[in-house]
């Protein structure tokens, strides 16, 4: 578990029932164009879901880290 879904999980509350457990999943996309017809997934959101009604927050991992630009998906799709 990254130390981005460990601060999320330590500091949740739902928005919706106030509930304070939730699960983590990441999930990678293509994005349109030249990544799409190459299935190249460099899109990576971070879904948490309340485990009490089920209410959905989706975050970017790159905003929550700091991490600024494309420099970081492009050495991505270069060294895998």
């Amino acid at each position: 578990m990254s130390r981005v879904e460990e601060g999320i999980k330590s500091r949740f509350k739902c928005n919706k029932c106030s509930h304070s457990h939730c699960r983590t999943k990441e999930l990678a996309m293509t994005g349109s164009g030249l990544s799409k017809f190459l299935d190249i997934q460099h899109n990576h959101f971070l879904f948490v879901s309340c485990k009490n009604c089920g209410f959905v927050e989706v975050y970017d991992p790159n905003v929550l880290e700091g991490k600024k630009g494309q420099l970081g998906s492009v050495l991505d799709l270069l060294f895998g």
